[in-house]
């Protein structure tokens, strides 16, 4: 899932007040399941900024909403109201979410109150860690589930480096579990350690940021005319 965080309240605070009437806009894809931006925290949130604007008697009515998902124009569709009545919209979701809803409402002002950080996974209550890059070119087959893009500090395809000591990386004073490590490790259980006699090549970025933003089309589920 994608994993994010939210803003501090100041920065947050310095790009609504000089709207006065703001939508608060929740998601409950990831970022509900992360703790970061469903219907629960726009509802601190809004009590936050309430509090705020009126110890500092700054005039900004805010009102609150949380849709199924804000990365579907689907969702979206359903807020013209809302957003009719707002001046600016404050979105509570993923960096993807933000840039759809500034695409569906065109003329409105609409600032993230998350900082989007990777996409993770739960490991432990209240605790989320980076499995995966999206670099669009898997190679978890080979590597026996673990990723060597972000799992490897140094993104190494045929590792370990010289840095890895007793199974931690020379980056993050021993905290941080060396990814190649954990790859021979996995292998050795599964009796595949041979996959690693094969030398993989160089990583082909041009599947992940190279030629603009990157599209995915099921010629068999896309309608024409469709967004």
């Amino acid at each position: 899932m994608i994993v994010a965080e939210r803003k501090p309240i100041e920065e947050i605070l310095k790009v609504v007040n000089s709207h006065g009437k703001v939508l608060i806009l929740g998601c409950r894809g990831c970022v509900t399941v992360c703790s970061a931006g469903g219907e629960k925290e726009v509802s601190i949130l809004g009590s936050q900024l309430n509090l705020a604007c009126n110890k500092d008697k700054r005039r900004v009515e805010f009102f609150e909403k949380t849709v199924e998902r804000q990365c579907d124009f689907e969702y979206l569709a359903g807020l013209r109201h809302e957003a009719k009545e707002a001046e600016a919209i404050l979105s509570m979701a993923c960096g993807v979410g933000v840039q759809l809803c500034a695409e569906y409402f065109r003329d409105k002002h609409v600032y993230p109150a998350l900082n989007t950080k990777f996409l993770g996974a739960n490991i432990a209550l209240g605790k989320w860690e980076e499995r995966c890059q999206a670099c669009g070119d898997c190679v978890l087959g080979q590597t026996g589930g673990i990723c060597p893009v972000s799992r490897c500090s140094k993104s190494l395809f045929n590792g370990p480096c010289g840095g890895s000591q007793h199974g931690k990386c020379e980056v993050g004073k021993g905290e941080i579990e060396c990814g190649w490590a954990l790859i021979i490790e996995r292998l050795t259980r599964l009796r595949k350690l041979d996959n690693l006699k094969e030398i993989m090549g160089m990583k082909n970025w041009r599947f992940s940021r190279d030629g603009g933003p990157r599209k995915l089309v099921r010629e068999e589920l896309y309608l024409e005319g469709g967004k």
